[in-house]
């Protein structure tokens, strides 16, 4: 009787958990796709990613570009190196961070960091 009871409860204990990495899995799964992230920052008139750099962004579009960028970091390239995409998504990051807490500085490192040709000829 007691084996069963222990089989019971390693099975519960291994039940629990495959729930806990489960809900890891799904919060490393991107929030927006590529696709996604290019569409909301880098089209439109203007641009949310020329309003951040350029200082006319609001707290809450600032805060939304880092959203993206976090997103788009999550996401795998669709060629191309994992190095070279990891290092461009994390100067985006980066600079849309600064951008929260320093227009100028942020905004000039954002404007260097949106280099659309130098990504897209690798990693599309």
């Amino acid at each position: 009787m007691r084996t069963r009871s222990l089989s019971v409860g390693a099975l519960l204990a291994l039940f629990v958990a495959s729930i806990g990495l489960f809900a890891v899995a799904q919060d490393d799964k991107p929030k927006f796709t590529t696709k996604e992230v290019m569409k909301k920052a880098h089209d439109g008139n203007p641009k949310l990613c020329a309003k951040v750099a350029t200082g006319k962004a609001s707290k809450e579009e600032k805060e939304q570009l880092v959203e993206l960028y976090v997103a788009l970091s999550k996401n795998k390239p669709a060629k191309g190196d994992a190095k070279s995409w990891e290092e461009k998504c994390n100067a985006l990051v980066a600079a849309a961070k600064e951008c929260l807490t320093d227009d100028k500085a942020g905004g000039a490192k954002l404007q260097k960091a949106v280099n659309c040709k130098a990504c897209h000829e690798v990693h599309k």
